[in-house]
């Protein structure tokens, strides 16, 4: 032994997910670490909650590399629950609340979740759900516990957890290439894919957005998106490396409400979605909006509307716009820089730092300039493929120039100018992308057909200014069933998240079809004008 000390907490370089929350409880304990619907939290606070809570996990069986579902709203609970699978050495899935009871029971036992940490307000779905579950060994759950509860498992309250029970002393040993997270996305075959997050590509890609977006410890982050949605989740991510403050909310759907936490609290960076920005914009020309504190907006998801622009500028004068483009299974692939969102309408930038794109033609060929190609990406952020679908990760992953290296292929048809920034064309596969998130249409299209009284159903995703694509359903009734719109959504409503609800539906006699029979959707997207 050379006799120098160790390196610190605060010093060590972060080469685990984790790593952030001990570094940053270390430099600053007392520090506000996250503000949830207006109240603080402190970094040893966070620690010792999730040390705790850690300590359970573990007493219920989880193991270095096992899969435990966080099916929560944005709460202080999420916050905690997701470090506390971190430090027991597990594998955390975030699950979006809108998820219902079909989608759930896939997910877990799909991952073979062995732990499920939840709310009670949520116990109509998933109290039908953990018994069908074989790898479940137990349900942790938050909030008031209704007089009927599961009663297949044993059932722990979180608030007493944290009340009564002792902190695991020391993390679970596991190295950067071992499993983080596995999030999951729908799927061209409408099952929804788990994508494999590693350490190692989670760290690297939060240090990247640290880089770009030039946030520092001192920053305010505003969190309205759900945590199950990797632009959400990687908010809490990058606030808590950095040791920067995150003010959470569990969504948009009172306004006023976020507009004045973003004043009470000083926010210094706001991120969203086009629809998001849109309602902003519809009440800003009421009533005008204004937050000087914020220095920087984010956008991803889908196409920011140029229109936007001007009152973005109104609402925020003292931030940069960002533009940015990505994916789940490599989290984030382009940016603009800010000062050239003017410059280059339309681009979503070029490669995050770290990182490197380039494009394909139908030849096999390298895309030159102005041409266009399918998007390939490069770096240590793509996934490691989806857990436990060998056939669809080798669709998505390529083999690269190197021996033995794998690139993404992104299967989204881009244009690249002289200069190397990056214009999106459009999707070569089936996968619809709305409000930010991605939609598998035969997912939809199962759930109508499963509705009584219908023959045939056909989901499209068509342009929108605003939510990038909208959902559009065509539904064939079967002889003599008397269908309608309100009908048919509120069947939706009742089996799908929101945002996989059709925009519109429309009753047709029957749908066209292709030479083998199959729904012929681009011939109804040429009939209607879709295109």
């Amino acid at each position: 032994m050379s006799g120098q000390p160790l390196p610190s907490l605060v010093t060590r370089p972060q080469r685990l997910l984790r790593e952030g929350l001990l570094a940053a409880a270390a430099r600053h304990p007392d520090k506000v670490a996250v503000i949830v619907e207006g109240r603080p939290y402190r970094y040893r606070e966070l620690l010792v909650s999730a040390q705790i809570l850690a300590n359970r996990l573990q007493a219920e069986g989880v193991e270095r590399g096992d899969r435990v579902a966080i099916y929560m709203d944005n709460t202080w609970p999420c916050v905690v629950s997701v470090y506390a699978v971190l430090l027991a050495g597990g594998v955390f899935m975030v699950v979006n609340p809108q998820t219902k009871a079909d989608k759930l029971r896939y997910v877990l036992s799909d991952s073979e979740a062995k732990v499920l940490l939840t709310d009670w307000h949520l116990a109509g779905v998933f109290s039908d759900v953990v018994a069908d579950v074989a790898s479940l060994r137990a349900l942790i759950v938050s909030g008031q516990r209704p007089e009927r509860a599961p009663s297949a498992m044993p059932v722990r309250d979180f608030d007493e957890v944290l009340a009564t029970e002792t902190p695991l002393q020391a993390p679970v040993e596991v190295v950067p290439n071992d499993l983080a997270a596995l999030i999951y996305t729908s799927g061209s075959t409408g099952d929804p894919k788990g994508v494999m997050q590693t350490h190692q590509s989670m760290v690297f890609a939060a240090w990247s957005l640290i880089e770009y977006l030039r946030l520092s410890e001192r920053d305010r982050l505003m969190l309205v998106l759900p945590l199950a949605f990797d632009y959400g989740l990687y908010q809490l991510l990058m606030s808590v490396k950095l040791g920067a403050t995150l003010v959470v909310e569990r969504s948009f759907t009172f306004p006023a409400k976020i507009y004045q936490r973003m004043h009470e609290e000083a926010v210094t960076v706001f991120p969203a979605v086009p629809t998001i920005f849109a309602m902003m914009a519809a009440s800003h020309r009421k009533q005008p909006l204004h937050f000087p504190s914020v220095t920087r907006i984010t956008n991803t998801a889908a196409a920011l509307p140029e229109a936007l622009l001007p009152e973005l500028r109104e609402m925020f004068p003292n931030a940069l716009i960002y533009k940015m483009y990505g994916l789940t299974e490599c989290k984030r692939v382009s940016y603009l820089e800010p000062e050239l969102v003017e410059a280059k309408p339309g681009s979503v930038g070029k490669a995050i730092p770290g990182t490197e794109v380039f494009l394909v033609k139908e030849s096999g060929e390298r895309a030159g300039p102005g041409e266009e190609g399918i998007l390939h990406v490069r770096g240590p952020h793509i996934m490691l493929g989806y857990w436990r679908k060998p056939e669809q990760s080798a669709r998505m992953l390529r083999p690269g120039d190197l021996p033995g290296e794998r690139v993404l292929c992104t299967h989204d048809l881009f244009r690249m100018d002289e200069e190397g920034f990056l214009y999106f064309v459009g999707r070569t596969d089936d996968i619809v992308k709305t409000r930010g998130e991605k939609v598998s249409p035969i997912e939809v299209e199962n759930v109508l057909q499963a509705m009584e009284g219908v023959q045939e159903a056909a989901v499209l995703g068509v342009a929108d200014a605003i939510l990038g694509q909208a959902l559009v359903a065509l539904v064939v009734p079967r002889d003599g069933a008397v269908l309608d719109e309100r009908r048919i959504r509120k069947h939706c409503l009742a089996h799908l998240e929101n945002f996989m609800v059709p925009q519109q539906v429309f009753i047709v006699e029957a749908l066209p079809k292709s030479a083998n029979g199959k729904i012929d959707k681009k011939r109804i997207k040429a009939e209607r004008g879709w295109e």
